[in-house]
């Protein structure tokens, strides 16, 4: 992404609050590279059935090899004989699941995949129908191109027939199968979708089910969430919501962790979806997980809340009533730099919002945090912090803004300056820009932080920034120079320290809390 698109995804200069809130841009080749994290699109099956367990490791490769070629399998899955086209269809998915390098493309080039989807019929073959379906299952774990080929090839209705099968084996496999296909993006998704799997695919959904099979249909739900673009249809997310509801307090944390990252998905797309969760009761289930034990459902309750809080203030206000900043101090000095990140990311969209919102994560005491976080953290979470500060610079009232400079937001701001990133710079001088205007209203205030930013080496990064290569940048810089720092700077008044801010005197209220300094 250019730097010019990355910048219309935030606020900037002149915004109002409501458009100081910023939404998580992640494209689909993000999501595949944060697996790790997040939850896989895609899963191939390599479980050894019931006749491999007793194999050694080391005897693998060997069986592998006493099996058919790609040739002798795909003439003996045409036999009539149905011993011989079991044991042809069962190399083939044993091929596909054992190999690091399936040879997917070969079996496609073989025209091996009508083959199989002519084996999900066979009702009277249970045996085969789940051969076939894992083989496809693994083909459709592949790329793009190759999950389209098990699409082209029909397979779609089958696997949804199968749904009902009285074997729960081929049951799940056809689960899985969906699954594959669903999570190879919107289109695949919404194809699945209009053929009819949501409702046959919530039935499973019940406490007798075993936890293996439960784990694979959540996984399913979860990519059924995937993607803004677009969402889901609002019929899907209306049958979803009252599954996750049931999901997201079972005791499973695979489960527990796929279900509140189908909910981030939710609430990735839009400020109506995101009601849609409020109104079914998730926030009081979300935020505790804050203050998980397991890291990776912190992470995905921490990106469900923050999703959130992007919305509208009386849908960030959901969270923030359900004390969810009690958990901030720690996911700020988390050992994870990411849980840091994400955490100043939600702040900053809290200090986007009202006054009295911005007050909550003063009275939290949590601004200092983010100031250090500002000055030690790694450049995403530095980027996060300059944005909490750049926001609650002009969404804050005189009183507030004047507190952040108290714990010491001037010098990191500063050293900000430094970092070789259009959006960092910007940021950053966007904060200065807005803190020198509150300040201006008072000759003291004004050279206060003027001083404080010639001293800490301010003044000359943004002299120097007059030349950055990107146009916008330097025009910011110019302009700060030029309203700002034109004049000769006089000496501090001998009664005011560096670190005071008078910032007028605004009339106390509930909207805007005075402090006394």
């Amino acid at each position: 992404m250019d730097e010019k698109g990355r910048l219309k995804e935030y606020k900037y200069l002149g915004k109002d609050p409501e458009e100081c809130r910023r939404r998580r841009q992640e494209s689909s080749v993000q999501l595949r590279k944060t697996k790790k994290e997040d939850t896989v699109l895609k899963k191939r099956n390599i479980t050894l059935d019931k006749q491999d367990f007793g194999q050694r490791a080391d005897n693998e490769e060997e069986s592998i090899q006493r099996q058919f070629s790609i040739n002798e399998i795909l003439i003996n899955s045409q036999s009539n004989d149905p011993s011989t086209k079991l044991n042809a269809v069962q190399s083939a998915r044993k091929l596909l699941s054992s190999d690091k390098n399936p040879p997917i493309d070969q079996f496609i080039e073989a025209n091996m995949l009508p083959i199989l989807v002519e084996c999900l019929t066979k009702d009277d073959q249970p045996s085969l129908q789940f051969e076939a379906a894992w083989a496809l299952t693994n083909i459709a774990s592949g790329s793009s191109p190759q999950t389209q080929a098990v699409v082209l090839a029909g397979a779609v209705e089958h696997f949804l027939r199968l749904l009902n099968s009285p074997h729960q084996n081929v049951c799940e496999q056809a689960v899985w199968a969906l699954g594959n296909i669903i999570g190879d993006g919107p289109q695949c998704r919404d194809l699945v979708i209009n053929l009819g799997v949501v409702d046959p695919l919530l039935k499973f959904i019940s406490p007798e089910i075993p936890m293996s099979f439960l784990r694979n249909v959540t996984w399913v739900i979860v990519n059924l969430c995937r993607s803004k673009e677009p969402p889901p249809p609002i019929e899907t997310i209306e049958k979803l919501l009252p599954a996750l509801a049931f999901l997201i307090q079972n005791l499973d944390t695979n489960i527990l962790v796929d279900t509140v990252w189908a909910i981030s998905y939710l609430t990735d797309a839009g400020n109506n979806i995101i009601q849609m969760v409020i109104d079914a009761g998730f926030v009081p289930y979300l935020v505790p997980l804050l203050g998980h034990s397991e890291v990776k459902v912190v992470t995905a309750a921490l990106r469900a809340v923050g999703n959130i809080v992007t919305g509208t203030d009386q849908q960030t206000q959901e969270v923030l009533d359900k004390d969810a900043l009690k958990y901030f101090h720690a996911l700020l000095n988390h050992p994870k730099p990411k849980i840091n990140k994400e955490a100043v990311w939600f702040l900053s969209n809290i200090t986007a919002g009202t006054k009295t919102q911005v007050q909550t994560v003063i009275d939290n005491g949590l601004i200092p945090q983010v100031v250090h976080l500002l000055s030690r953290g790694d450049l995403p979470t530095k980027r996060e912090a300059a944005w909490c500060i750049n926001n609650l610079s002009l969404s804050g009232n005189k009183d507030q803004v004047a507190y952040v400079l108290q714990q010491g937001a001037i010098s990191p701001l500063c050293q900000a300056l430094s970092i070789d990133d259009p959006q960092v710079l910007a940021v950053v001088m966007d904060a200065l820009s807005n803190i020198l205007k509150l300040a201006a209203s008072n000759d003291d205030d004004l050279l206060s932080v003027t001083s404080q930013i010639e001293e800490c080496g301010g003044l000359d990064k943004i002299e120097d920034l007059q030349n950055h290569r990107n146009e916008e940048i330097y025009k910011l810089a110019f302009d700060l120079i030029d309203k700002y720092f034109t004049e000769d700077n006089e000496e501090l008044p001998e009664n005011m320290n560096e670190n005071e801010y008078t910032f007028g005197t605004p009339a106390a209220s509930a909207e805007q809390p005075k402090f006394e300094f």
